[in-house]
């Protein structure tokens, strides 16, 4: 039986299908725009996460609607495609890194699937293990590194930090910080989905960084661009190798 791998990719990276056309679908959160293909022998479905267009604020992103379609049409991990802001100087913009923890400071977006009844689960793993090893192994064969092992911290967005807020987050341990990561994770995990993401960092953030504009940010992406393509490539590959 084929396998079906889902594919979220942040702003800048929607055009990993480019020869592909447009699916767009109501479900029961709201309309979804994907594309769906094969690729190394895997079903994939695509959805930009901000939509073709990439117009749709962190905030706004229609979240369950994305993870409700992987669902609905059968698969089994979501690998995501993220930019983030570096916490700490070592960890430069252009690295690619595999988050393995989060924590979670968004706070007015639809959370759950489960509006009727009390669900809680378990989130000691926030990123699928299995998944996250595949991301190490691939980001390896691509980059012949892999870094991993850190902390990201997600926010509500759409401003960018303060420089007390930035100095709070890495008190309190986080590594990088974005504005999408939550509660895309925890929609996955309800519906048992493995998830877990490739994240470029495209710039520092507010206290350490040097002031760049959204050109810089631009510049990173581009640059970046294949081998965060590739990094997704190479593991769909180990996942159809790994059977």
């Amino acid at each position: 039986m084929t396998k079906t791998v889902g594919i979220i990719a942040g702003a800048g990276f929607e055009r990993l299908l480019p020869n592909e056309s447009w699916l767009t679908t109501e479900t029961v959160y709201g309309k979804v725009e994907f594309m769906e293909t094969e690729i190394e022998g895997l079903k994939v479905i695509f959805i930009p996460r901000h939509g073709k267009e990439s117009i749709q604020q962190p905030h706004k992103v229609n979240y369950r609607g994305n993870i409700w379609l992987m669902k609905s049409r059968g698969a089994e991990y979501i690998i995501a495609i993220d930019q983030a802001y570096s916490l700490r100087k070592i960890l430069k913009p252009g690295m690619i890194i595999i988050p393995t923890d989060i924590i979670d400071f968004t706070k007015n977006r639809e959370i759950t699937f489960f509006e009727d009844k009390p669900v809680h689960i378990d989130f000691s793993e926030p990123f699928c293990g299995k998944l996250v090893k595949v991301l190490e192994k691939s980001s390896e064969r691509v980059l012949k590194y892999f870094l991993s092992e850190a902390v990201i911290a997600v926010i509500e967005g759409p401003r960018l930090m303060t420089p007390a807020e930035a100095a709070s987050l890495r008190m309190l341990g986080a590594d990088i910080v974005n504005m999408t990561t939550m509660p895309e994770a925890a929609l996955a995990k309800e519906l048992n989905l493995c998830y877990a993401t490739v994240t470029l960092i495209t710039n520092y953030a507010a206290e350490i960084h040097t002031k760049q504009g959204l050109g810089y940010f631009e510049k990173i992406v581009d640059e970046k661009r294949q081998q965060m393509f590739q990094i997704v490539l190479e593991a769909l590959k180990i996942l159809r190798e790994e059977g």
